[in-house]
Parts: C-alpha cells; structure tokens; sequence
C-alpha cells in the first residue's frame, strides 16, 4: 500500500508540475497577445493627437494656383500653350497654337494667341469666360516653344532648324549645325531676314569674325532668319 500511496503521490505531483509549466506559457503567451495589441491602439492615439494639432486643409479652402508671373516672351504660331481655368477642368486644355495665330477653346471659341504674352492672353481669356463662369481664374503657360526657329541651311554638317536661345548669334547657330563641311566658302555666308514681307540680307565672314575684325557681323538672330552657308 506504501509503494502504490507513493507512486500516486508522484503522480500528482508530476501532473501539478506539468500543469504549472503549461500556465507559465499561455501567461506569457497572453502578455504577448496584449503587447502587441496596445502597439497599435498607441499609433492611432498618436495620429490622432496628430490630426487634432495639424487638421487637414479643407478643399473648399484651398488657396487657386498662382499665375506665372509677367514674362516678356511674345507666343507665335506652332507653340503649345496650357491654358488652365481653375475649377474648371472642362475647359482647361493644351491646345497648339495655329498657323493663324488662334487657339480653339470651349465657350470662348477661336481666340488670337499670338502676338500677345502669356499674361496677357490669360487676362483677355479671364474677361471672356466672364461671360460664362463665376470669377474665372485663368493661368497660361507655353509648355513648348516651336515658333522661335532659326534654320541653317547649305554646306553644314546637320542643315535644319534649330531653337532659337536668348541673344543667340550667328556663330552660336553655326555651332549648333555641327560646323562646315569641307566644301564651304566661309567668307560668303550671309543671313537672310524677312521683315513685312521685304527681304534683307547681312554678310557674314567666318574668319574675320573669329579674328575680330568684323565682329560687327556676329549679329543677334531673329526668330526666322536663315544662315545661308554656300
């Protein structure tokens, strides 16, 4: 009878044994659950404290986009211009700019582009959509300049238009045509203008130019001019 109290008594005691180990980890395994837990619930508090000090910007309150200040540049024909109404995307566009001179715009129509600067067309398109919007706000920027063109023709080693750059000179255009081709006469280059529909014509001599002695004829180019390079 001792030996089977004994055994019974061990095994109580093994199964208590077991019982506290299987209770210390399912502790642990619950402080770990609610850790976990608490990690998320302090990162909205957080945001939310956030949000309370720093609140969104409604977009009702929002402030329209400031206009491109005032520049000097005069659109021609072949620009691409992006004329923003804001608030309105359906009749914001990126319209080309005509052969005419015109740009095509819902409500407004056909309007004259060219000639004008970007503030200036956006002031004539504000009073315009006037007519059919409350307090339009108008912004125009030319995305792309295609009008200011001057062209390298003859003897050069890439004969094309090229962008004309501000104060961009003769020799700045040669350069940007690659140079001359062996056959070149240099010292009969000239550069036609046409003005008003008359033509005028300015001599160029390479070298002299590069020596000095006629720097005079390294003139600034107009948009249109064309170096001719026999």
């Amino acid at each position: 009878m001792k030996v089977s109290n004994d055994l019974s008594n061990a095994l109580r005691a093994f199964r208590l044994k077991n019982a506290l180990r299987a209770g210390r980890r399912n502790f642990g395994a619950l402080a770990l659950l609610l850790l976990l837990a608490a990690v998320p619930v302090a990162a909205q508090d957080q945001a939310s404290a956030n949000r309370q000090q720093n609140p969104p910007a409604s977009p009702a309150s929002a402030a329209p986009p400031v206009a491109a200040a005032d520049s000097t540049y005069v659109i021609g024909p072949d620009d691409v211009l992006d004329v923003s109404v804001w608030k309105e995307p359906d009749v914001s566009r990126t319209v080309p700019v005509r052969p005419d001179g015109k740009i095509s715009l819902p409500l407004v129509n056909d309007v004259q582009a060219a000639g004008k600067t970007p503030s200036e067309l956006a002031e004539m398109l504000t009073t315009l959509f006037k007519k059919f919007l409350n307090n339009p706000q108008v912004t125009v920027v030319v995305t792309q300049i295609n009008s200011r063109r001057v062209y390298v023709v003859g003897e050069v080693a890439r004969a094309g238009a090229f962008p004309l750059l501000p104060n961009m000179t003769v020799l700045q255009a040669l350069a940007s045509a690659g140079g001359f081709t062996p056959f070149a006469n240099t010292k009969k280059i000239h550069i036609v203008r046409t003005v008003n529909g008359h033509e005028t014509q300015f001599p160029f001599d390479y070298h002299q130019v590069l020596k000095g002695t006629k720097s005079e004829e390294n003139i600034q180019l107009l948009p249109g001019d064309e170096i001719v390079v026999p």
